[in-house]
C-alpha cells in the first residue's frame, strides 16, 4: 500500500476533514456572485482529493423483511438501482438476510412448511439475475427465524439454515454464476 493510503491515513484524513466541516461558519460556504461554481474550485478545497479515498466495493441488499413493507420496489426500480451501484464502482452485493420470522425473500419449500408466508415476489432469483446482469457477485444472507431472540437459543437458527442452505444452492446458487457464496447474517446480543 502506498504512503498516505492506508486506512488509518483515510480514516485520520477523514476525521479532520468531519472536524473542519464543523468548524466553518455556513456564511463561508455561500457566494455573493451569481457565477456557477466551477468544479476545479470545490476540488482544490477538498481536505480528501478525488480518487484518494479508500473505494468501497460492496454494499447490502436489505431484504427489509422487518423494519418496513418489504417488496417494495418492482425490477425496474432494482434494475436502475443495481446500474448506479455498477456505475460507482461497487462489484458485490451481499444479501443481509434471506428471512425474517415469517416474511421471506424466496419461495423455500421448506420454510413455507414452517409457517413462512409466501413471498409476492422472488427477490432472490430477480437480485441474481440482476447481479448477474450487472456483472456483480452476489452474498446470500441466510435465514433468521427470530428465535434466538426470544431464547437466546442459536441452534434454531443453525437448524434452520441447513436445510435453507442445501434449498439455495440446489434452486439459485448452481444456475447463477453471480452467486459466490453465504453471509452469515445472525447477531448475537449481549443482553442474553
Amino acid at each position: 500500500m502506498k504512503p498516505g493510503h492506508s486506512r488509518r491515513d483515510f480514516i485520520t484524513r477523514s476525521s479532520l476533514a468531519g472536524m473542519a466541516a464543523m468548524a466553518v461558519p455556513l456564511a463561508a460556504c455561500t457566494r455573493n456572485d451569481s457565477k456557477p461554481i466551477e468544479e476545479n474550485d470545490v476540488e482544490s478545497k477538498l481536505i480528501v482529493p478525488k480518487a484518494n479515498a479508500l473505494q468501497i466495493t460492496g454494499t447490502f441488499l436489505d431484504e427489509i423483511s422487518h423494519d418496513i413493507p418489504h417488496q417494495n420496489w418492482g425490477e425496474k426500480e432494482w434494475d436502475a438501482e443495481f446500474g448506479h451501484m455498477t456505475a460507482i464502482g461497487i462489484d458485490t452485493v451481499i444479501m443481509i438476510r434471506s428471512g425474517y420470522r415469517k416474511f421471506i425473500t424466496f419461495p423455500s419449500e421448506y420454510l413455507l412448511r414452517k409457517g413462512c408466508y409466501m413471498p409476492s415476489v422472488d427477490l432472490l432469483e430477480m437480485f441474481l439475475r440482476l447481479a448477474e446482469k450487472h456483472n456483480l457477485k452476489f452474498f446470500f444472507g441466510l435465514y433468521d427465524s427470530g428465535k434466538y431472540w426470544d431464547t437466546g437459543d442459536l441452534s434454531w437458527e443453525i437448524e434452520d439454515n441447513k436445510y435453507v442452505i442445501d434449498e439455495v444452492w440446489k434452486n439459485y446458487g448452481s444456475k447463477f454464476k453471480s452467486f459466490q457464496w453465504w453471509y452469515i447474517s445472525g447477531v448475537i446480543s449481549r443482553k442474553i
